[in-house]
């Protein structure tokens, strides 16, 4: 990397430099974040404790939410930060490491999306064999491998990209150091590394989108062979949560990544990014758990645990 020290740091510009506006962003980031993680961390707690969620399912769902806090956190709490702050400068090597960071989660939950398509295939599909063939072996191979396959994606990007030279402008106009406005930027020539982020990008949507839809094909034949209405209502409520929280997700990485260089607009890449990098990982925990009927029935259980509990302290406190 001895042909990048002419740049030590970048200005991260973000959306707006109103001041008004910006306080008035801070506030409604800052709600969306701690929302994020009181429900993602909570989803994954309910799952720790509620032994009758302790299935694959839930499993999955609970490394989804996990991705999902870190992913919001990697980028919100900088950006929140750069509203109240006059100077929004990153340091070069903070700028790294945060890209690594939200390639890492980005393709990570890109993976673990088409294992819960496939897992629910599984389930619906052929349910007397579930637990035989969705063996702790198998689904924590299939979360190693979604976090493996992060790691390597990121790596690729984030050697490629900080190996360019940066020696004119250093302001990105993002709210995160992310690949399209590093390499906006770049002084060098980003071909090869827009021929990269394409191939690889387009190669993961490609395979992974083919999963969910040969998973979710293979699940409708299931559900029209199915005698009970009932049973075909509480199938297509799940699956539709899934379909839609996948639908969000790789609509907006397709939109953000898989296109030429000559059509990226940074001003609407920035509201692309906002959604897939930190609106989606608040929608989760809504879109998979509160129209799922086993995770209410968690809920309801652990609070009348937490009533039952404050019920027999207190009876306590007075024999005392």
């Amino acid at each position: 990397m001895n042909n990048i020290t002419a740049v030590t740091a970048f200005i991260l510009k973000g959306f707006t430099e109103d001041t008004e506006l910006q306080t008035i962003l801070f506030f409604l980031f800052l709600a969306i974040y701690l929302f994020t993680l009181m429900a993602n961390i909570g989803l994954i707690l309910l799952v720790i404790e509620d032994s009758q969620l302790h299935n694959p399912m839930y499993y999955f769902l609970s490394v989804l939410s996990f991705v999902d806090a870190c992913f919001s956190t990697v980028i919100t709490p900088r950006m929140l930060g750069d509203f109240v702050s006059q100077r929004k400068a990153i340091l070069f090597l903070e700028c790294a490491a945060q890209m690594f960071l939200v390639v890492t989660f980005g393709t990570t939950e890109c993976f673990l999306l088409a294992a819960m398509a496939y897992d629910r295939y599984i389930a619906i599909y052929n349910p007397l064999l579930y637990s035989v063939s969705m063996t702790p072996r198998i689904y924590v191979s299939l979360i190693a491998a979604s976090c493996v396959g992060g790691l390597l994606h990121s790596t690729i990007h984030t050697v490629a990209t900080f190996s360019l030279s940066f020696c004119g402008s250093n302001e990105i106009r993002h709210i995160f150091c992310d690949i399209p406005p590093l390499l906006a930027i770049s002084c060098s020539d980003t071909h090869i590394n827009e021929l990269l982020l394409f191939l690889f990008v387009s190669s993961i949507e490609v395979v992974t989108i083919l999963i969910v839809l040969i998973s979710y094909g293979l699940i409708l034949l299931a559900i029209l062979k199915m005698p009970s209405a009932e049973g075909r209502r509480k199938v297509f409520s799940t699956c539709g949560s899934h379909l839609t929280g996948v639908s969000l997700y790789h609509g907006t990485i397709l939109f953000m990544y898989v296109r030429p260089s000559s059509s990226y607009a940074l001003e609407h890449d920035m509201i692309v990014s906002t959604c897939y990098s930190i609106v989606i990982p608040m929608l989760n925990p809504i879109i998979y758990s509160l129209r799922n009927k086993d995770v209410k029935e968690a809920i309801k259980r652990l609070f009348r645990k937490c009533v039952c509990r404050d019920e027999v302290n207190f009876s306590q406190q007075n024999l005392n």
